[in-house]
């Protein structure tokens, strides 16, 4: 449960002066109270009420306050509903290090792979697009639930220059703005323009973001991570490769110097560095992790084959559902109702003015 006016809480701070006003005025009856010389005349004149009469009217009404001063705060539930619009982007990282061996026969082929099992185990029915980064974001398939352009697509990615993580959250994000008028338009400027949604509510799209390399072009991958998180889109993501890295041949030698997806500046893969050699990892866990944590995912690191096969078919994709939030003012409201003319009725029978 949230609270979208949580400033009223601050009224909450009126019950315990209440209860020691209370405890005050009960105090003042007894040092003015009529002293008799026998206590067999208190007890006569002294009705035989229960302690529990005299204090369970006020204490109601003081919960029926509480109650109040809830539905004033204006508290949300969120609750998941089935959806009819749900899209899995596939931000896929094909900057120059994706060459390397240390996941034969390399980085890239190894991913492509994986995702062609992943997609394949999607529901028919579920559209799924592909954009590839490398110094910037592209589209290469919009979504679609055609199984056969999703494998020519995949099938087609070619390396470049550099890695730009917050890019290609961006253009997910743009993606998935087409597809659903629901969910606004990611900005460019850095900072989100768009009110952030309830926590727990989610949009019924998701984001799977693989990557071997750190951030080093375009916007830092926090400040499009907070514009999912904003938009209620989950934002999963995957590190790819292992410690030690490989060699680094050409994926493909006839796009060197001509990269299709190639970014401004010199040097290749996550740190730079050209083909042939030996290639560390460079894998940026602590922003992965960041931004799967903002937008309430998950990380998966992989260095195999297999713990990328598991990876993927660890993603909640039987789950995808969409969050919606139901106001529960009217319950508090209600409620505090109830409980204030319930002490009313108390105090009247148990305590008549005449």
């Amino acid at each position: 449960m949230s609270l979208l006016w949580p400033g009223f809480l601050v009224l909450l701070a009126t019950i315990p002066l209440l209860i020691a006003f209370y405890i005050w005025m009960q105090r003042r009856r007894r040092r003015f109270a009529v002293r008799f010389s026998s206590l067999s005349l208190v007890r006569e004149a002294k009705p035989n009420h229960s302690r529990w009469r005299r204090y369970l009217p006020p204490a109601l009404f003081l919960l029926a306050l509480a109650s109040l001063v809830f539905a004033l705060a204006r508290p949300v539930t969120v609750f998941a509903v089935p959806s009819s619009k749900t899209t899995i982007i596939m931000a896929m990282d094909v900057s120059r290090s994706m060459c390397s061996t240390d996941i034969p026969p390399n980085r890239l082929v190894a991913a492509q792979n994986a995702a062609l099992t992943f997609i394949e185990a999607q529901r028919p029915d579920i559209p799924i697009g592909i954009v590839a980064f490398a110094g910037f974001a592209e589209l290469i398939q919009a979504p679609t639930t055609d199984r056969e352009a999703l494998r020519q697509a995949i099938l087609s990615l070619t390396t470049g220059r550099r890695t730009a993580i917050g890019s290609a959250i961006i253009k997910s994000l743009e993606v998935i703005a087409e597809a659903d008028p629901d969910v606004p338009p990611p900005v460019t400027d850095g900072a989100s323009a768009v009110a952030p949604v309830v926590p727990g509510q989610f949009a019924p799209h998701i984001i799977v973001l693989l990557t071997d390399g750190a951030n080093n072009a375009g916007p830092r991958p926090e400040e499009a991570a907070q514009q999912a998180a904003d938009r209620g889109i989950r934002v999963y993501t995957i590190g790819f490769g292992t410690a030690q890295g490989g060699e680094m041949p050409n994926c493909n030698p006839r796009y060197v110097g001509n990269e299709p997806y190639s970014g401004y500046g010199m040097g290749g893969g996550a740190f730079g560095g050209g083909f042939g050699g030996q290639f560390r990892r460079g894998i940026d866990e602590e922003t992965l992790k960041r931004v799967a944590a903002m937008t309430a995912a998950e990380y998966y690191p992989a260095e195999s084959v297999e713990e990328l096969v598991n990876a993927f078919r660890e993603l909640p994709t039987h789950l995808i559902a969409k969050y919606e939030t139901q106001e529960i003012s009217f319950a508090f409201a209600a409620l505090g109702a109830l409980l204030a003319a319930v002490a009313f009725a108390l105090s009247l029978l148990w305590h008549p003015l005449l």
